[in-house]
């Protein structure tokens, strides 16, 4: 079997319950990182931006980060995956990864969360590559400005063309996991859509079209991991 990109979600995908996000804001504020700043800069956001980007802005808003060092926040998210996510990663897209690793794929993170916490979790399952949310910064500090970088709905399958470039690999013969109804326009393009623990939007498609639909609770479907 020849080498194929493996694009892999992260939130409700890799780990199902809360966002990585939402849990990364609360591992802060108990730390007391986060504060009236970041909390009016966050307000803001959503009063400047949500006439561009409407019912969306809640995802694009990472101005709670506003004010702090792009170094303390990557400590901060090293830690925080080490210690809160990497014991949540479902065993059945462990076994995946692996499975996929084996074949010789080359295997990535596509996800809007935050860079902070897409990169060390990239090393930490030993994969190739990833892309997420990045975040703008001036002068070694974050700001409120929206994110440069945000693969979401469709943006996440324009971000999957690049890695797919950067790899030299085609993105219409990749292999895509993905649990929620906006990642549809990434998977229906790749070769292989897989729906992990989908929502109802997503379920409905992949039903409908005889993508796999993996059952967290059901475990593995060895017959059909990697395409046999």
């Amino acid at each position: 079997m020849s080498r194929r990109m493996v694009l892999v979600d992260i939130d409700g995908t890799l780990f199902g319950g809360m966002n990585s996000e939402v849990s990364f804001m609360l591992y802060l504020l108990r730390r007391r990182k986060l504060g009236p700043r970041q909390l009016l800069s966050a307000c803001w956001f959503f009063l400047r931006w949500a006439p561009r980007y409407g019912r969306h802005v809640a995802k694009r808003n990472k101005a709670y980060l506003n004010g702090l060092k792009v170094t303390e926040v990557r400590a901060l998210a090293e830690c925080f995956v080490r210690e809160a996510l990497m014991p949540k990663v479902r065993p059945i897209m462990l076994q995946r990864l692996s499975m996929h690793r084996q074949a010789g794929d080359t295997v990535v993170l596509l996800s809007g969360t935050l860079q902070f916490i897409a990169e060390p979790l990239c090393r930490a399952l030993n994969l190739d590559d990833w892309s997420a949310t990045r975040c703008t910064e001036q002068d070694g500090v974050l700001t409120s400005r929206p994110p440069l970088a945000h693969p979401f709905g469709k943006e996440k399958l324009q971000h999957g063309a690049q890695l797919c470039r950067r790899h030299r690999l085609s993105l219409t013969k990749a292999v895509a996991y993905a649990d929620s109804g906006y990642d549809l326009a990434l998977l229906s393009y790749v070769a292989r859509p897989v729906a992990v623990d989908p929502d109802r939007r997503l379920e409905r498609v992949a039903r409908e079209q005889g993508w796999e639909i993996i059952d967290p609770q059901r475990g593995p479907r060895l017959d059909t991991a990697l395409g046999m």
